[in-house]
């Protein structure tokens, strides 16, 4: 799922796993598992953000030839 939405989206679906540790429905229960996506979510954006890096200073080396 999270391999088709954009940056943005993908920041914004973690954010809100996040909240709901912090809202009225968190359940124990529930909380292994929810974390697990979340943690998964976040090495996503994690590696989107290192490939924006990566051609960002790619870029900012053909700039400075």
């Amino acid at each position: 799922m999270s391999e088709k939405l954009n940056l943005n989206q993908k920041i914004a679906e973690l954010d809100k796993k996040v909240e709901w540790f912090y809202s009225d429905e968190f359940k124990l229960e529930d909380a292994v598992s929810r974390y697990k996506e979340a943690i998964k979510l976040a090495k996503n954006v994690e590696n989107d953000l290192n490939e924006l890096k990566n051609e960002i200073e790619i870029l900012s080396e053909d700039f400075s030839k």
